[in-house]
Order: structure tokens, then C-alpha cells, then sequence
């Protein structure tokens, strides 16, 4: 893994540990970025982490670029051997798969897509090599996925398959982005999965949606209260798939402040994962069925 190093203008350094995302490049970011934090370097007024890389901005009156570029490599061996265990959270994740209201999105915008002639289902269960519709929703929501990111707009969580690589799904985003996106829809793009805190325009294809709140930005939702976004880097998620019936209910209890998402604590070790993944993704699951 050759990290790369760039200026991003006169006030931020952009720090890339890989061209393509995984989670040894995800935990050596997450490593550096706390490291630069912890560091408290003087004029460093913001970091902000993505999926395999993270960004500084900096005062260059404060400090220099050469010495805040330089302050920053410094960090990259102490990454290298950083543990590799994340204490973290389990979530599930209520979805409801072929819902009405991202099925009628995805029909207003089929002049926009790479298949006019079927859904994004049909479409993603195709080119990923699947007999039908619902073993892709499946295979979608029977193993967990990391949190790789949050960003892009407020709240959303980019969301990454813990399976092995060549399992992993895949499907490319809208060929022209839809200018309407419901609230709440799980999406997928690349190699990531999505959920859309916010209406708008949006390239993902669409899935379903949850009836939970991931983004408020007035905290009146009960379990947002403290903080308005509700995902973090880090956290793990387990779909769980939902009818009509179930999401108007979790719908309610969201809106009258008596829904608490299912949550467990986890410590979520990489070198373990990568060692044996089916065993490590059971014992994830085992403990969000043990509450």
C-alpha cells in the first residue's frame, strides 16, 4: 500500500492510503487521522476522514505546508503497526426492499439508467450474476457491512460488504443522476451501499428504504437527541428486511419518540477478520441476537 500525499490549495493536504477501498486501508487511515488529532499540531483546524484516505486543513499561517506535510508522514509508521481491533457497535437496520416510493422514483428516471426496460433490482441481480430479485436482496442484506465514511451530505453513511472480495456486490451508478431521491432509501454504487439521510438529487441505485431516522438536524428524534447524525465511522450494520406492515409500525414509533434501534457492542478485530471471515461476521450477528 503506497500512501500518496498531496496539496489540496494553499489550506489543506490530502492523504491517500490506497486507490481502491479495503479495510486495512480504512484502519490505516482511521490510524494517521487520529494520530494528527491526538497530535494537537497548532493551526490544524480540521480533519476529515473518508473511505481510504482523510484531509487536513490547515492555517499556512500558523504552520507552514512543508512542515504540516511533513509533520504528517511522521505518523504513517506508527499506523503501520497500530492495532488493528476497533471497539464498535452493531446496528440493524430495518429495510424495506421494493417499497412503493423509491419503486416510483425509479421509474420516473428509467431514460437516466444503464436498463430502461426493468428496475435497479433487476438490473444489479443481473450483472452480479443472480437467478432472481430476491436472492440479490439476500445476498444484500445477510451479511453485515462496515461504516466506512460518513459525508457527502450530512448524515449519510457509505457502507462497505464484509464478505470476501470476489463476493462482494458491485453496480454502477445512474449513467445521467436523478434529480429526486426519497428520503431514507438504501442505495448501492461501486462497491458501496448507502442510505440517503435527505431528499435530493442522488446516482445510487435504488433498493429500499428504512423507516428509521439516520439524520436530524433539530434533534427531536428520541435517539438523536444528543448528536443529529447517527451513524459513524466505524459501526457495523446488519440489514434486516422488512414488510409494509413492519415499516408503517417502526414509521409510528419513530415519529412518536418510542423507537430504539436494535444496538450492540462489538469489538470488531481486522486480523481476525481477514483470517477467518464467516466465523468473525457469525459472531457479529450472534451478538446483535443475543439483546
Amino acid at each position: 500500500m503506497k500512501t500518496r500525499y498531496s496539496f489540496g490549495g494553499d489550506e489543506h493536504i490530502f492523504v491517500e492510503m490506497d486507490e481502491e477501498m479495503s479495510l486495512d486501508a480504512f484502519f490505516k487511515s482511521l490510524a494517521m487521522s487520529n494520530a494528527a488529532r491526538d497530535a494537537k499540531i497548532d493551526g490544524v483546524r480540521e480533519i476529515c476522514p473518508a473511505n481510504a484516505s482523510f484531509q487536513v486543513r490547515y492555517d499556512p499561517e500558523t504552520i507552514s505546508p512543508d512542515d504540516m506535510m511533513a509533520k504528517l508522514k511522521e505518523f504513517e509508521d506508527k499506523a503501520v503497526n497500530a492495532e488493528k481491533r476497533l471497539n464498535t457497535r452493531i446496528i440493524e437496520v430495518p429495510v424495506y426492499y421494493q417499497d412503493p416510493w423509491t419503486h416510483d422514483c425509479v421509474m420516473r428516471f428509467r431514460e437516466r439508467h444503464q436498463d430502461p426496460s426493468g428496475t435497479d433490482l433487476d438490473y444489479a441481480a443481473r450483472i452480479n450474476g443472480y437467478d432472481s430479485v430476491e436472492a440479490f436482496i439476500e445476498a444484500h442484506h445477510s451479511s453485515p457491512w462496515f461504516v466506512s465514511m460518513v459525508g457527502f451530505v450530512s448524515g449519510l453513511p457509505f457502507l462497505y460488504q464484509l464478505v470476501e472480495r470476489e463476493k462482494q456486490i458491485e453496480v454502477p451508478k445512474y449513467l445521467k443522476p436523478r434529480t429526486d431521491t426519497p428520503k431514507q432509501t438504501v442505495g448501492y454504487g461501486g462497491c458501496f451501499s448507502c442510505i440517503y439521510s435527505v431528499r435530493g438529487a442522488g446516482g445510487y441505485q435504488m433498493f429500499g428504504i428504512t423507516p428509521m431516522t439516520i439524520f436530524d438536524a433539530d434533534q427531536e428524534v428520541s435517539y438523536l437527541k444528543d448528536f443529529m447524525v447517527f451513524f459513524r465511522p466505524g459501526d457495523i450494520v446488519k440489514f434486516n428486511p422488512i414488510g409494509r406492515e413492519e415499516y408503517d409500525r417502526i414509521l409510528k414509533e419513530v415519529e412518536n419518540g418510542t423507537y430504539k434501534p436494535r444496538i450492540a457492542e462489538v469489538t470488531f478485530d481486522l486480523e481476525e477478520f481477514n483470517s477467518d471471515i464467516e466465523g468473525t461476521n457469525h459472531k457479529l450477528m450472534e451478538a446483535l441476537n443475543g439483546i
